[in-house]
């Protein structure tokens, strides 16, 4: 008996030891390539996975990172940082639910079928009246194509939200630079005389009003609670007073922001046709702002994600009844315990990598997009333009 105590104390131990709780604070450096937006006081990133890492997961890749992406060490860094990842940390309590299940497997089947005791001599079995509990493995085989399809198509689905998202945001910063080109290489019509304050105004406000329009798109498919505070301070800071409570105020505050887009361009003195030219960016936007609500508001449909989340947590909570035979020349069948954990880990890490890509627009760069396109227009509208070029 005192053998007994002994083994189930020692899949105890390497249960606790494998899945103990990990902390969940951790200080981030100031000039992380992860942290992106207004600048904050707070430097301390409080949560390294789950919900509330998603806004430190924007990165933007220079070709620093490019180097460090694909260099030959790249293996051994992330095997190394395993412990570290976000991804495993949020799947705790799965992969410790068929862990337990694993070690229950592998006591029980000790306990009615004889086990091996530390000295290596092979002991009876305590309990004989109960059966030792186990599945043939060959279910789980046959099965095994149609869970790997159903995890293929939710990933392949949720990469092309992700894909399309950032697509999205592309044609936004294309367009914007595009827009601001031909406003400002174009003002003026038939030879009148450019008044050069008069044209900076008109510019700025073509500059101000694009950048308003794509803060107010990235305000409209962000959290409140993460960005209602920063956009408010933001848009007071730069547009005036009316303006700024103008969009802030309205229901749709991306439509807005486009309308003022419209009347700035309106104010242009040019040819009708290049404004007509202008003015087609402008649906270009509609199209990738109604885009990105459509992602925002319409998941990958609910009984295909729950149907694939109960085929795999059914598939693995009833591996270890299944892995037990095949274990048979470790001892006790104790590498089961291992082999299912890590199993686990790898198959439930798949459907939640599918889940984080799922929803795009809080894991993109989208603060770091709308920085870029008003330093970007602000350049564009102060060089010189038709009229001008020889003073």
């Amino acid at each position: 008996m005192r053998l007994l105590s002994a083994f189930g104390a020692l899949l105890l131990s390497s249960q606790a030891l494998a899945f103990a709780p990990a902390n969940n604070h951790a200080a981030v450096s100031s000039n992380s390539a992860l942290q992106m937006g207004p600048p904050s006081t707070d430097s301390l990133l409080k949560e390294t996975y789950g919900e509330g890492s998603r806004k430190y997961r924007r990165t933007v890749y220079t070709h620093n990172e490019w180097v460090k992406h694909r260099s030959s060490d790249r293996f051994i860094r992330n095997i190394s940082s395993m412990v570290n990842s976000g991804v495993y940390k949020s799947l705790g309590r799965e992969v410790a639910a068929t862990t337990a299940v694993a070690s229950f497997v592998v006591l029980w089947n000790g306990l009615t079928g004889g086990f091996t005791d530390l000295s290596g001599v092979q002991q009876e079995a305590i309990i004989t009246a109960l059966p030792q509990l186990t599945l043939p493995l060959t279910p789980f085989t046959l099965l095994s194509p149609s869970l790997g399809l159903l995890l293929v198509f939710r990933t392949n689905s949720s990469y092309g939200r992700w894909d399309e998202a950032r697509k999205f945001w592309g044609l936004n910063i294309n367009h914007t630079r595009d827009l601001n080109r031909m406003a400002t290489a174009w003002y003026g019509h038939d030879g009148i005389p450019v008044d050069p304050a008069l044209r900076a105004e008109h510019l700025r406000q073509v500059s101000l009003m694009t950048w308003a329009f794509v803060r107010s798109m990235k305000r409209h498919l962000s959290p409140v609670d993460e960005d209602e505070e920063a956009y408010v301070e933001e848009m007071k800071a730069r547009l005036s007073p009316e303006q700024a409570e103008a969009i802030i105020s309205a229901n749709h505050r991306p439509n807005r922001a486009l309308y003022d887009l419209s009347v700035a361009i309106d104010r242009l003195p040019m040819h009708f046709m290049r404004k007509n030219e202008i003015n087609k960016n402008l649906s270009i936007f509609e199209d990738t702002l109604g885009g990105s609500e459509r992602l925002l508001s319409s998941p990958v449909p609910l009984f295909y994600s729950r149907h694939t989340a109960r085929f795999l947590s059914t598939w693995l909570l009833l591996l270890p009844f299944a892995m037990y035979e095949p274990f048979k020349g470790s001892w006790n069948h104790i590498m089961e315990i291992p082999a299912i954990a890590l199993a686990s880990l790898f198959l439930f890490g798949i459907e939640e990598l599918a889940t984080q890509l799922e929803e795009p627009f809080t894991i993109l760069p989208m603060q770091g997009f709308c920085d870029k396109i008003g330093m970007w227009c602000d350049e564009i509208t102060s060089w010189r333009g038709q009229g001008l070029d020889e003073e």
